[in-house]
């Protein structure tokens, strides 16, 4: 049997993870690129290591359910519009990551208010787009710190991001249209 405190560890590693994304956020907002880097680094090492912990040690529960990727998109979006407002990324692609996000939850929100709510599952076009648009943020972040730019690099993750969020949107529209048999 688990003991009580251990069963809520990944919950509190997520929570972490949610405080750590307003003070990344100062720090690049104040071009403190290395600290920022870091942090980011630990709430990435974080997000993986709460998902470990609670399928390895069978901890998995409704709130990390709905925590998890509140967490994930809280850093996600907070990222990609910081970037952008300091020209870090382009702003098209912090507004498509946005509005893809949008229109996941407003398609959710509007299926439960319609009295046909929808059970959400992370597609794997969605892991795929969520792994790559936090690996360019971390590559960006790590070439504001670190003074080390590739630009093919940029341009190539900023292609796939901006592919991957189109198709995941596509995918995400796809199953909300037939789940309501529009």
């Amino acid at each position: 049997m688990t003991n009580n405190w251990f069963a809520s560890v990944p919950n509190f590693i997520t929570i972490g993870r949610l405080v750590l994304t307003p003070v990344a956020i100062s720090l690049i907002v104040e071009r403190q690129w290395s600290a920022a880097f870091v942090l980011y680094a630990i709430a990435g090492f974080s997000d993986a290591l709460d998902g470990w912990m609670a399928r390895t040690y069978h901890l998995q529960s409704e709130l990390g359910a709905i925590l998890d990727p509140i967490a994930d998109k809280a850093l996600i979006v907070s990222m990609y519009v910081t970037l952008a407002i300091v020209d870090a990324l382009p702003p098209w692609l912090a507004i498509m990551v946005v509005f893809r996000d949008i229109m996941i939850i407003g398609a959710v929100s509007l299926a439960w208010l319609m009295g046909r709510p929808m059970k959400v599952r992370p597609h794997f076009s969605s892991k795929a787009t969520t792994a790559a648009q936090l690996t360019l943020a971390g590559v960006v972040l790590a070439a504001q710190a670190y003074g080390v730019h590739i630009p093919v690099l940029n341009v190539t993750l900023i292609a796939l991001v901006a592919a991957l969020t189109v198709a995941s949107a596509c995918v995400y529209l796809w199953l909300w249209v037939r789940h309501m048999r529009l």
